[in-house]
């Protein structure tokens, strides 16, 4: 409670609900559904199923793969159900944290997006739709990756950590120490 009555956490509180209206309007640029067609808080949901023919248990896996952290969600009258979903929910809070910005928030819809519009859902021998298999050509994920990789290293987690002193200091091995970078 003492954090939330200082004045910057006011400041930081208005910047994540930037950022989440930025986000979504990025989203709609993209060509991508958002629930309520913005937000007003913090967080906001996409609908994949409708637009791109997918469950969001599929858009989920393939875009945390490509380096996009963020979670399947249900969306009213939900097709795919509680498990499978229809929807994406994307917060703002830990990219803000970090410092991003709505140019930022611009990159992170462009990289969802990319990887959205090129899932190809998998099909069950008996020809029906997998729910949970999809196909995602290598040099899109690649590609994907590497845009988010690059915002991420702009915006550590702790730039005040040494990783390579720690690194040498543990005697992690180079492949190690790459991972943790």
């Amino acid at each position: 409670f003492t954090e939330a009555l200082r004045p910057e956490f006011s400041t930081y509180a208005h910047k994540i609900v930037e950022n989440a209206r930025a986000l979504g309007e990025a989203f709609v640029r993209q060509g991508l559904k958002v629930l309520t067609g913005g937000t007003d808080n913090h967080l906001l949901v996409v609908d994949v199923a409708s637009t791109h023919g997918i469950t969001g248990r599929q858009a989920e896996d393939a875009v945390r793969k490509c380096g996009v952290t963020l979670n399947r969600n249900p969306i009213p009258f939900d097709v795919n159900g509680p498990w499978y979903t229809s929807g994406l929910r994307f917060g703002a809070a830990a990219v803000t944290t970090l410092g991003m910005g709505a140019t930022e928030m611009n990159e992170i819809a462009a990289v969802v997006a990319l990887v959205l519009k090129h899932i190809k859902p998998a099909t069950t021998r008996s020809g029906a739709l997998d729910k949970t298999k999809y196909t995602l050509d290598e040099a899109i994920r690649s590609q994907a990756h590497a845009r988010a990789s690059s915002l991420l290293k702009s915006y550590p987690l702790y730039p005040e950590i040494d990783l390579p002193f720690l690194a040498n200091y543990f005697g992690l091995s180079e492949t190690a120490e790459k991972r943790i970078s």
